[in-house]
């Protein structure tokens, strides 16, 4: 375990606290809970045990609060008698469609085809405020160019053309769509289609490669592959008919597949001709017959399939993890309204493809009625201002981000505080690695507005949605995300423990592993094409043992998902920090702690000469004990030195300890990414350790691998000199 002298014990500084947290969302959710069950919920931490405590009063009063279209009702919430591992269903009895609660609401006429087909009908209003003529979508493309704006009018009518289409084509309730395409309103009215239809949707972003796309969709036998004929990225634009090509030929071996759609990324279609079983998106629009009546939402069992995401898959085949409908609705709610504070009013800039959970997020904003801001290019062109110069002129409210994003600004000296009006701006969401103290710091004293909530968020594909994130209730304190999610029991095992075992709570100020001990609506509901159970226990889990789904979360711990974090819990403030990768967790001499200690220092303290760094441990079938290496990519100009080598080791035993002081340290001309930008370090902690292993499409530069090969034999490295 981490040495207890590096277990911070003193409450770190605080950032940022609500100037009226009696005015949220979240504080007048708990007022109705005491109202209605004679309590005296005052703090956060109250209505997270509550959250916990009584799991059916809680997500009954989720659900009603969140006023979803539906039809049916129920009786029981959920059976709080089977544990985690048996997926109890949710609200039996409930039937709900994604693309109605997107495009209507409460007062609309949701099932009115008039209104769909935007005659008649106009000026619908309902509780989240979606009007005919209130903008549903801004399009940007990269640089700020090709500004495009789309009413939820007429939003509805491009999906209604969409559905009559796709109805007339024989999509229906259980095919798989799957989209290849850029963050753009073609590939929302797409997947609005699809859901309208009770369709399960499934994208990926146009720069993954074709082994990558595939991995994915051949899993899923998809009926209808829409993509784009081009994309734009860093200045560049790339024709995309060979690689459609390429994956109609990887497709053809799926019995349901019938065909390839391409979309026209410009103004003018490119010749698909020669590309097999495609057609233009014009001519699959035109399949349905003049005056067709719009069909009716499919509305589908609360439980039941709605969209497929993908685990990075960065050693082997990516998980086809599918989210069941009524999980994503009333998550949404829950994180969106109460502990981000959205509404009708908010203005989202989700930075993401449509490979990563995070465009779920991008899209979601609409079941409120708000406007989301979709951006289609790279973040740094044509420099890395343009997020911040969008979110500006089109009054972003909510702008979320990375690290790695954010570094990159600090590194270059900027100050977005004093170079936009971001009056407007009151949340920005960051995820997607490990955000470093000195990013805290930097954000409120140098970055950005003081009234801006900084939300630290971790959680991901697996659960759509987080275990920590923010809240509006409690003040930012520097490092970690703010706490636990609301009717998430999150808590932190002890790491040291073999597999199989019931597992221990440690407790907080002590690092270990990030479990879920409580069944909650949004766990997956199988992996798609998952093995049969093997047992003879007659357990019908989608998750019992000889699934997929139990060998990723529940063979670890005992009925509990084990996530594979490793984080520790602030004893005083409850601030749930992540530390790593469980399987990536350093542990030289049985000292246990996360790469995300080494970077942080060597961000803090370098980022004058050292642009990236990753940090792996290095435990071969001879090796007795785990050596820590660490590769530093230095900065354009920079020479690696001794000098430099030495800095470090001694700046890590000082902000550190000793033994956090990793035994090699070495120059790297690349570090793994996957094509989010996120670096990866398990692949790399196998090679080292010598094993082969076969790159997964989802990185965005596979061949960086090959250079860490040669570290399995460190030793003919380094020779008997001092240890670079």
């Amino acid at each position: 375990m981490a040495n207890q002298e590096h277990q911070a014990v003193s409450v770190p500084r605080k950032l940022w606290q609500h100037p009226g947290p009696e005015s949220t969302q979240m504080y007048h959710f708990m007022q109705d809970l005491n109202r209605q069950h004679n309590l005296q919920l005052k703090t956060f931490r109250d209505l997270h045990a509550f959250s916990l405590a009584h799991r059916t009063l809680f997500w009954d009063a989720i659900f009603r609060a969140a006023n979803l279209l539906h039809e049916g009702t129920y009786t029981t919430v959920v059976d709080e008698s089977l544990p985690l591992d048996a997926v109890p269903r949710w609200f039996e009895g409930v039937r709900l469609n994604f693309a109605e609660n997107a495009l209507f609401s409460r007062g609309s006429s949701s099932s009115s085809s008039s209104s769909a087909d935007g005659g008649g009908g106009g000026g619908l209003r309902g509780v989240w405020g979606k009007e005919d003529g209130k903008v549903a979508v801004t399009e940007v493309r990269e640089g700020g160019s090709a500004v495009r704006s789309v009413t939820y009018g007429e939003l509805r009518v491009l999906v209604g053309g969409m559905v009559k289409a796709m109805r007339a084509r024989g999509v229906k309730r259980g095919d798989r769509i799957v989209v290849v395409a850029a963050n753009s309103v073609e590939t929302l009215v797409v997947w609005l289609g699809a859901a309208w239809l009770g369709a399960v949707f499934s994208s990926s972003s146009t720069d993954m490669g074709v082994k990558g796309i595939l991995q994915r969709a051949v899993q899923v036998d998809p009926k209808f592959l829409f993509m784009d004929d081009a994309a734009l990225y860093n200045g560049k634009v790339v024709d995309l008919r060979q690689k459609m090509g390429e994956i109609v030929e990887g497709l053809k071996g799926c019995s349901n597949f019938e065909g390839v759609v391409s979309i026209p990324r410009y103004e003018e279609p490119r010749d698909i001709s020669r590309v097999p079983k495609a057609e233009m998106l014009a001519s699959f629009l035109s399949a349905a017959p003049k005056n067709a009546p719009l069909p009716e939402f499919v509305r589908v069992p609360f439980h039941e399939p709605f969209l497929i995401c993908y685990s990075s898959g960065t050693t082997g085949t990516p998980k086809a993890i599918v989210h069941s409908i009524g999980g994503i609705l009333v998550n949404y709610y829950k994180e969106g309204v109460l502990h981000e504070g959205l509404s009708s009013d908010s203005v989202t800039l989700q930075y993401t493809t449509t490979g990563w959970i995070m465009y779920l997020a991008n899209c979601s904003i609409l079941l409120l009625g708000g406007r989301t801001i979709f951006y289609d290019g790279s973040p740094f062109q044509p420099d890395a201002t343009i997020l911040l110069r969008i979110a500006a002129e089109q009054q972003v409210t909510k702008l979320g981000i990375s690290p790695r994003w954010m570094f990159e600004l600090a590194k270059a000296g900027l100050r977005p505080r004093d170079m936009f009006d971001l009056s407007r701006l009151r949340t920005v969401t960051c995820t997607g690695m490990v955000l470093s103290e000195q990013l805290f710091e930097w954000f409120y004293d140098v970055g950005f507005p003081a009234h801006v909530h900084l939300a630290n968020i971790s959680g991901g594909t697996d659960i759509a949605g987080c275990f920590g994130i923010m809240n509006p209730l409690e003040p930012v304190y520097v490092g970690g995300t703010q706490g636990p999610s609301l009717g998430l029991h999150v808590a932190i095992y002890d790491s040291l423990q073999p597999d199989g075992v019931k597992g221990e709570e440690v407790p907080h100020g002590t690092p270990g592993e990030l479990v879920a001990a409580n069944p909650f609506p949004n766990i997956p509901c199988f992996f798609w094409g998952d093995n049969p159970p093997t047992n003879t226990t007659k357990d019908t889990s989608p998750a019992a043992p000889g699934t997929k789904y139990h060998s990723a979360y529940f063979a670890r711990f005992q009925h509990v998902w084990a996530h594979g974090d490793f984080c520790v819990v602030h004893p005083t403030t409850g601030n749930i920090t992540f530390l790593g990768r469980a399987d990536g967790v350093l542990n030289p001499s049985g000292v246990r702690f996360g790469s995300a200690e080494i970077y942080s220092v060597v961000e803090r303290r370098f980022a004058d000469r050292v642009q990236d760094s990753l940090c792996v441990g290095q435990r071969r079938p001879q090796d007795a004990d785990e050596a820590v290496m660490l590769f530093l990519l230095m900065k354009p100009g920079v020479r690696f030195e001794r000098g430099l080598v030495n800095e470090i080791r001694r700046a890590i035993e000082v902000d550190l300890s000793k033994r956090h002081v990793p035994k090699y340290i070495f120059r790297t001309p690349e570090i793994p990414t996957t094509i989010n930008l996120k670096k990866v370090e398990l692949p790399v902690k196998q090679i080292v350790s010598g094993r082969t292993i076969k790159a997964s499409g989802t990185l965005a530069n596979p061949q960086s691998l090959e250079y860490y090969y040669q570290f399995a034999k460190v030793e003919e490295l380094v020779g008997p000199k001092e240890k670079l």
